[in-house]
């Protein structure tokens, strides 16, 4: 039972990882305990944005002038979302797996070994060894409080939802973070009386400091309830009690406080940008996406699949991965890219302000309204803000923020800017059409001085 390499974890990064070293021509197994496709497929990114998309979509359509009425159909939209999991059936992936010569394990995998997995299935227990190495693509799980309470309570994690059967009475949403304010405002939207709260003065901390509060007023938009500084204390069905005594109630309760690494610890595992696992001799054990800790998000977990299944080819044929090459997931140190598929919508990537200049960078920040032909003509009224963030000594980008509707289709030009390091005074010469919303990147720098 040999494989070159086996796949703990078939998930959308352990499938990236799969498929590079089978295209390569090494024996490939993953394994899945649940459904191949993972968390993205069925209880994350591909239903939680299918939810939004609609309420979206008509919110744009009213916001021009001849638009007249309107309204979602919830179960319609629920439908809709349910296509996109394929009613939680898995057997279009596996089928896709076995035409790429991955062999498909079901059952839940454990390194029990040097290059050894166990795998513990409905038809008992077998031991699989790899020639070459073991990956850890294992993802995370949601991250309970230590709410009074919490263990005797039914709530909902991401996962219930994003693929609940009928809408919510009322919601109570615990987190202001990405899955936080994106289910709140899908669900406020068809029809749940929602109530977000949220630890600290805005939702999205992490994010530049006027992130939050517009992400707070499109969501008070939509009729929720947005409750500040809520630090919760105790938890029972349908209550939520704060520490300073507010009581929140909703016929369900999603905590939504954060994730951490499937390990056995909850540990992330430390890797280098070849995905090699730390302090594991041999140079064996590979680990990519969330369970290393680095950047919880599909795109760059399937980044880092590619550099491990890349890395791991390369050794097989003798070779080390160069610097900066395919083998290597370097760009998670200085380009992360990030949207967060609210209305508005936020774009995101590289460091913020705060961080920049916490790591001695000499930056310069410049601020903008989104407010150019292309915006005014996108929509009415149209309202966003913009952030660049600049390192003078290199005079090249090191961060860019976006709030606004539609804004994510910004975002990969200012990753490509951040990657290739691409300075100001060239970035001058790439023209952006006229009238598209891209015309901010001009505006942006004519008031860096350019």
């Amino acid at each position: 039972m040999d494989f070159d390499v086996i796949v703990i974890g078939g998930g959308p990064v352990g499938e990236n990882v799969a498929w590079r070293t089978a295209a390569g021509g090494l024996s490939t197994a993953m394994v899945e305990k649940e459904l191949v496709g993972g968390e993205c497929s069925y209880w994350a990114c591909m239903p939680s944005k299918a939810l939004l998309r609609s309420g979206h979509a008509l919110a744009a359509a009213q916001r021009v002038k001849g638009v007249v009425g309107g309204s979602l159909d919830a179960a319609a939209v629920l439908e809709r979302r349910t296509g996109f999991t394929s009613n939680w059936d898995d057997s279009g992936q596996v089928q896709w797996a076995e035409s790429e010569n991955i062999h498909v394990l079901r059952g839940n995998g454990e390194v029990t070994g040097e290059r050894e997995v166990t795998v513990r299935g409905a038809d008992g227990e077998t031991v699989y060894r790899a020639r070459h190495a073991v990956v850890v693509c294992t993802g995370s799980v949601p991250k309970m409080p230590p709410l009074d309470g919490i263990g005797d309570t039914p709530v909902w994690t991401s996962r219930e939802a994003t693929s609940a059967r009928e809408v919510p009475d009322s919601l109570v949403v615990l987190g202001g973070g990405v899955v936080g304010v994106e289910m709140a405002q899908a669900w406020a939207r068809l029809g749940s009386q929602v109530k977000l709260v949220v630890s600290g003065d805005r939702p999205l901390p992490k994010m530049e400091d006027f992130v939050g509060p517009l992400v707070a007023e499109g969501l008070q938009a939509d009729g929720v309830e947005v409750l500040l500084n809520g630090r919760a204390s105790s938890i029972k069905p349908g209550e939520l009690t704060l520490q300073d005594g507010r009581t929140v109630r909703g016929s369900h309760i999603l905590v939504a406080t954060g994730r951490v690494p499937a390990t056995k610890d909850a540990k992330p595992l430390t890797i280098d940008d070849s995905g090699l696992v730390s302090g594991v001799d041999g140079r064996w054990l590979y680990a990519a996406g969330d369970v290393t800790g680095r950047a919880l998000l599909t795109h760059q977990g399937k980044y880092q699949g590619r550099a491990v299944g890349t890395a791991i080819l390369e050794r097989s044929r003798g070779f080390e991965p160069k610097e900066r090459s395919a083998g290597q997931a370097w760009a998670d140190h200085v380009a992360v890219p990030q949207v967060v598929f609210t209305d508005p919508e936020v774009a995101f990537v590289g460091h913020t302000a705060e961080e920049a200049r916490a790591a001695g960078r000499d930056v310069k920040v410049v601020d903008l309204d989104i407010a150019v032909a292309g915006s005014s003509l996108h929509a009415d009224g149209y309202k966003g803000r913009t952030r660049m963030v600049v390192d003078e000594r290199t005079r090249t980008l090191v961060g860019v923020t976006f709030v606004g509707q539609d804004v994510a289709e910004l975002l990969h030009s200012a990753t490509v800017a951040i990657v290739g390091e691409v300075t100001v005074d060239r970035l001058w010469h790439a023209v952006p059409a006229y009238p598209t919303i891209s015309e901010v990147w001009l505006r942006m720098l004519e008031s860096y001085g350019l």
